[in-house]
């Protein structure tokens, strides 16, 4: 670890790479890209169907494909170059949103279209995460620059629900979906002009079921990058209280303004605090991720007393600040796992992660049919605490005794 290279250093050090900044900002591009596309999409089917329920479905579509897509398709980020790999899916799903964005296209067609266009995207986030290690030498400055990059789509989230509202107004659905097509084109310009072709060191000519069976196997048989597995899993708890934010919202007596108050309370904590523990010392930061995670949860067991909103708001971003344990689990994994096989263990971590955050999302909801949001939020913070409690011991028996 190069000393100096830990707070502004480190985020200094990280964008002063010429191929580091122009994936971060692709990845901004894209991020907010992906928000104007989900947001025109939902305006898209309800306008054609009159229907909530096709349209709540047209939201789900964006995110189902990746339990598929993690685990099947992110080892061509190892079979092939990572680069290419990036550059092939941004093509690819510029070309499907450009086509989505066809006038008179049924609405089932442009449905199905949407499956393709986020299983093309799932060999993506794998490629540039494994690719990470080997644009950012420097364990503790790839680290910050790893929050930078968490960051900036916790943002881009935010930004792009607000701005995909005002743009869709502006000119339909079909002219956010050509922006969201232009924004996967110049990203896919940015990292032909400026990231380097960098082979995989180790990758061995495995066939496809051969490969998802080696990095299946990777993950299995290495015990910390199974611990680090359920540290994403994890998340599927605390995103409980954001699934539940419209009906919160009701609950508590407020309107679509409370509803993206309390989306935006929880990315915006976790923005902050990403920031911050991403500049301490790695030993600090391995410390304090069992802790950080515990904290998920420990802010959501204050709704069980049903306080009022600005309290909620303030558990929110509590709860957000603590999932900041991710930047120091994602870098601790990617840096752990072999790198012929970087990418689909990666994958894996992704798939496990939106299958937790599905089924928290699920089993809230329905929760929240039979018992008011605020217990189904506090209910989800003591699953959330036992369960990090677990994670907590598991990983402190595999830490080096001192």
């Amino acid at each position: 670890m190069v000393e100096g290279s830990h707070g502004r250093t480190g985020y200094r050090a990280a964008f002063a790479l010429g191929a580091f900044r122009a994936l971060f900002t692709a990845h901004v591009i894209s991020v907010v890209g992906d928000q104007l596309a989900r947001v025109a999409l939902v305006v898209l089917v309800y306008d054609r169907t009159g229907s909530p329920a096709w349209s709540a479905l047209a939201y789900a579509l964006t995110f189902l494909p990746a339990l598929i897509g993690g685990p099947l398709l992110a080892g061509l980020a190892d079979r092939y170059l990572r680069r290419t790999v990036m550059i092939v899916a941004d093509l690819v799903r510029a070309a499907v949103v450009a086509f989505m964005a066809w006038l008179g296209l049924p609405w089932q067609v442009v449905c199905v279209l949407l499956v393709v266009v986020q299983l093309a995207g799932a060999p993506a986030v794998p490629a540039r995460s494994a690719l990470l290690p080997a644009l950012i030498p420097d364990p503790a400055v790839m680290r910050t620059g790893v929050a930078a990059l968490s960051t900036v789509t916790q943002l881009g989230q935010i930004l792009g629900f607000a701005a995909g509202g005002i743009l869709v107004a502006a000119i339909g659905p079909g002219g956010a979906l050509l922006t969201d097509a232009a924004t996967f084109a110049a990203s896919a310009l940015l990292v032909v002009l400026f990231v380097p072709s960098i082979a995989t060191r180790g990758s061995q000519p495995l066939g496809w079921w051969e490969r998802i069976r080696a990095g299946a196997g990777v993950v299995w048989r290495d015990r910390h990058l199974l611990v680090l597995v359920g540290y994403a899993a994890l998340s599927g708890t605390y995103i409980v209280g954001e699934a539940l934010a419209a009906s919160y919202s009701a609950h508590l007596g407020g309107g679509p303004a409370t509803v993206g108050l309390l989306f935006a309370a929880y990315s915006a904590g976790c923005a902050a605090a990403s920031l911050a523990v991403a500049v301490l010392a790695e030993p600090v930061q391995l410390r304090l991720m069992p802790l950080l995670a515990m904290g998920t949860g420990v802010p959501l067991l204050g709704c069980l007393f049903d306080p009022p909103l600005p309290v909620v708001v303030g558990l929110f971003v509590l709860s957000g600040a603590a999932s900041s344990y991710h930047v120091v689990a994602q870098p601790t994994f990617v840096l752990r796992a072999p790198e012929a096989h970087r990418g689909q263990a990666i994958g894996f971590a992704v798939a496990a992660m939106q299958a937790a955050q599905g089924a928290g999302v699920t089993l809230g909801g329905l929760a929240a049919e039979l018992v008011d949001p605020h217990v189904v939020t506090g209910a989800a913070g003591v699953v959330g605490v036992v369960a990090a409690t677990l994670l907590a011991g598991r990983w402190r028996t595999l830490q080096p005794r001192t």
